[in-house]
């Protein structure tokens, strides 16, 4: 069993966020994609090191950063459960969306 998982469209997040950079750089978007995974996999042996947002949600999800990249997710899910990837420059109203519409 995996220590983690994906909500489907989180795994679309990561492509998404992969073919945006590589319009510049493909090594810069393996780079960043590799990055964002290694902080999700060091997030299973501690759960709730990420901090909450409850501007975004009332939720208990978890949220990390790696560069401008907000992660959220379900820290009491085993696996823990990727909600979303999103870009922290994103308007609060969208994330609050995106997080809505995934359980």
């Amino acid at each position: 069993m995996t220590a983690y998982d994906f909500h489907p469209e989180a795994a679309i997040d990561l492509d998404k966020i992969w073919d945006f950079i590589a319009d510049d750089s493909v090594d810069v978007a393996d780079r960043v994609v590799s990055e964002i995974l290694g902080r999700i996999s060091d997030l299973p042996p501690f759960p709730q090191q990420g901090h909450r947002r409850p501007d975004l949600t009332s939720r208990p999800l978890r949220f990390t950063a790696v560069y401008e990249y907000l992660i959220a997710y379900a820290p009491d899910q085993k696996p823990l459960w990727v909600i979303a990837v999103m870009h922290g420059r994103r308007s609060p109203r969208v994330m609050r969306a995106i997080l809505k519409g995934r359980q």
